[in-house]
């Protein structure tokens, strides 16, 4: 995706460079002047008046979603970087940019196979007899893309409101599924007819695939692989914390499996798979972070 630079004063796209401005901490930065308006300005790429450059912040966070804690990452930069960051501004830095990618990435239009698979599982959160219980993560993946395309975080044991919300998540993805393949969990039958009616039989329709371990004495392994990366970053979390966090912190978990890291078996990226061949940056957090900042 070409990024088209406009000024933030009149819009307009007329633009030339005009010189460099020093900063303390990012070097130098690009300056503007916009032939409209004859304002100069410097072109906000999602890291405005940040003390830490872009490539220090952007490397925190693929660290930190990859298997560091906040204060490993922390103890990483004291040992290599001349300035240094705390735990928490590392976490806060994960925390504003997730949320600021996930605006951007809710606008794509990944082209997926169809070959859906969800399912829910524990998530520790907390301390003591919560952090034993855990949250519910659900979540549905494209097989063949391995892409990640609806989850839902709820503080909640499993229950029929929550299974109803995250199949409506699915049915509102902008893919219609050739089927959905579920374990046995007793609320996806009605929470599936309920987000996608009665007609699974039909031609064209929506199959609701129920995988009964029991049964078949086979696990639903594929969405099981995708949990298992997720679950061994929680572990390298100890646990999430605030429920205020919890559910942005795995939305990074799962930006990071889209967007950012090669899938072991296909050997690329899912958001490729998928299509969305976004940028062309090696780092692709600070891609990413461009494009939402457009």
């Amino acid at each position: 995706m070409k990024q088209t630079i406009k000024c933030p004063s009149c819009k307009g796209d007329k633009v030339v460079k005009r010189g460099l401005s020093p900063t303390e901490n990012r070097g130098k930065q690009q300056r503007y002047l916009c032939k409209s308006c004859k304002k100069t300005f410097i072109q906000d790429l999602g890291f405005w008046k940040k003390k830490n450059s872009e490539a220090k912040i952007t490397a925190a966070i693929d660290l930190y979603f990859s298997n560091l804690s906040s204060r490993k990452v922390r103890n990483h930069f004291r040992r290599h970087l001349e300035e240094n960051a705390s735990h928490e501004t590392i976490l806060n830095w994960c925390r504003k940019y997730v949320l600021k990618v996930s605006k951007f990435v809710d606008t794509l239009k990944p082209e997926l196979s169809g070959e859906f698979y969800a399912d829910e599982t524990d998530i520790p959160r907390g301390t003591g007899i919560k952090r034993k219980g855990g949250d519910v993560f659900w979540c549905n993946v494209d097989w063949g893309t391995r892409y990640i395309n609806a989850t839902l975080y709820s503080p909640n044991r499993q229950n029929m409101t929550d299974a109803k919300a995250f199949m409506k998540r699915i049915r509102q993805t902008k893919n219609k599924p050739k089927y959905i393949q579920t374990d046995a969990l007793p609320f996806y039958p009605k929470a599936f007819r309920n987000a996608f009616g009665f007609g699974i039989n039909k031609k064209n329709d929506t199959e609701h695939i129920i995988n009964n371990v029991q049964k078949t004495g086979k696990h639903n392994v594929r969405i099981e692989t995708v949990f298992s990366k997720v679950k061994d970053r929680v572990e390298d979390f100890r646990g999430l914390k605030a429920l205020w966090s919890a559910p942005i912190l795995m939305q990074g978990i799962i930006l990071q499996h889209n967007f950012i890291e090669q899938h072991t078996t296909t050997g690329k990226i899912p958001s490729e798979l998928a299509g969305l061949k976004l940028t062309d940056e090696k780092n692709r957090w600070l891609g990413l972070i461009k494009l939402a900042s457009k």
